[in-house]
C-alpha cells in the first residue's frame, strides 16, 4: 500500500515562495501521474499540476502557471511544488495525489497547510 506524506507548508506574506514536499512510501511505487489539488476554506478542491511519473511533462491551472513549478525525483519517490509569487488567493491545504491512469487518483496525502498574508 502506497502512502503520500506532504511537508512543507507554512505561512508567508504575499510574494513570497514555499515548496512543498511530497514523499511516498510502499513496495511498490509506480504511478502514471502525481499532481497537486488544493482546497480553500469553503471551496472545493481544485486542481493545481500534475506531473507523469516517466515522461516528466507538466500540466498547470491557469492560475498558478507561470508562478508555481511542480517536478519530481523518481530515485526518491518525491514530487515537489516550488510556489512563487504567492498571493493571498493561494492560501489553502494542499494535497498530493497519484493517479494509476491518465484520469482521476488513486491515492492521497494528509494535506498541507498554506497560507499567504497580505
Amino acid at each position: 500500500q502506497v502512502q503520500l506524506v506532504e511537508s512543507g507548508g507554512g505561512s508567508v506574506q504575499a510574494g513570497g515562495s514555499l515548496r512543498l514536499s511530497c514523499a511516498a512510501s510502499g513496495r511498490t511505487f509506480s504511478p502514471v501521474r502525481m499532481g497537486w489539488i488544493r482546497q480553500a476554506p469553503g471551496k472545493e478542491r481544485e486542481f493545481v499540476a500534475y506531473i507523469y511519473w516517466i515522461s516528466g511533462r507538466t500540466y498547470y491551472a491557469d492560475s498558478v502557471k507561470g508562478r508555481f513549478t511542480i517536478s519530481r525525483d523518481n530515485a526518491k519517490n518525491t514530487v515537489y511544488l516550488q510556489m512563487n509569487s504567492l498571493r493571498p488567493g493561494d492560501t489553502a491545504v494542499y494535497y498530493c495525489a497519484a493517479g494509476k491512469g491518465s484520469a482521476g487518483y488513486d491515492c492521497w496525502g494528509q494535506g498541507a497547510q498554506v497560507t499567504v498574508s497580505s
